[in-house]
């Protein structure tokens, strides 16, 4: 059987630099996290981004990992290229095969520590809510965006994404360095915790889950003609209800929130969104219950050795 094996990424964007910045100081000092005796291999997502200072070279690395990219083999986009290299080192029937992936993430958006899950598979749930119980970090549920696919942990049988912000890209800042070490010893302690069937998993969670993105509004040219609201900037997580302050227009015009039923913004105003025309994205807060299935997934993947 395999042994259980994490892959641990920073840097799938290369100008969110905490991550990397931990991984490295991590590399240097291996006492730095207690890894549990967990194997574990850490890497740098794009490092020619890196290098460049940019978010990536051709194309977003996280929207890469499609079923094309690993077909298309003299593809000269480097993030198709880095993705297929990544399967092929660590994929389930890789190199060196892991199990589970956690992808560390900044953004520029108000949205503090969070967690990312990608459609419903029920391992990825299970350990999201080992650490919604452990942090009470918010969980948002990234699911029916045919806009938005191709992400890095869905290419391995468990995955989360780890958000942590604000910062700006480029910027190291050790508020968000220290949050960043501080989910991953929560996660390599969760994960050691189920190993040894010594684990409490909650009875519910809290999901907020994808409704839909909306674009800044734009004039007859494409260009963006107003701004989030100073009421809405910085205000992810919070109710957002009819009437309430959207958009912003330098004449005084303000566009108002005019849909009926209630949402809960996040990714308000995340710079790295502005190329993809998404002002914020559009939430619904639900209460799930923890079921059987998704613990057993998890305990039978983590122990499968």
């Amino acid at each position: 059987m395999t042994q259980l094996q994490l892959l641990l990424v920073a840097g799938t964007h290369g100008n969110e630099i905490n991550g990397i910045w931990l991984f490295e100081a991590w590399e240097k000092s291996l006492s730095l996290i207690n890894n549990h005796g967990i194997k574990i291999c850490k890497v740098i997502g794009n490092p020619e981004a890196k290098k460049a200072g940019k978010r990536y070279i051709h194309n977003d690395l996280n929207r890469s990992f499609l079923e094309e990219s690993f077909t298309s083999i003299n593809s000269p986009d480097f993030e198709r290229i880095r993705a297929n290299e990544l399967i092929k080192l660590y994929g389930k029937e890789g190199e060196n095969p892991c199990q589970i992936a956690l992808d560390f993430h900044t953004t520029t958006a108000s949205m503090g520590s969070c967690l990312v899950v990608y459609g419903r598979r029920y391992a990825d749930l299970a350990l999201a809510s080992l650490i919604q119980y452990k942090l009470g970090l918010p969980i948002y549920l990234h699911e029916s965006d045919k806009d938005q696919t191709g992400f890095l942990v869905e290419s391995w049988p468990c995955g989360l994404v780890i958000e942590i912000g604000p910062v700006g890209q480029g910027l190291l800042n050790a508020k968000i360095i220290s949050q960043t070490k501080l989910i991953v010893e929560n996660l390599l302690d969760q994960i050691q915790q189920v190993k040894k069937l010594n684990l409490f998993f909650p009875e519910k969670l809290i999901i907020h889950r994808h409704i839909k993105s909306i674009d800044f509004p734009r004039d007859d040219e494409g260009n963006i003609n107003a701004l989030v609201h100073p009421l809405r900037q910085s205000k992810d997580w919070q109710l957002l209800k009819k009437d309430d302050e959207l958009f912003y227009q330098l004449n005084g015009e303000i566009i108002k929130f005019e849909e009926n039923e209630p949402f809960i913004p996040v990714f308000i105003n995340e710079a790295a969104y502005m190329e993809k025309n998404i002002a914020m994205s559009f939430t619904k807060r639900e209460l799930w219950i923890v079921k059987n299935e998704w613990k057993k997934s998890l305990i039978d993947l983590i122990n499968q050795e």
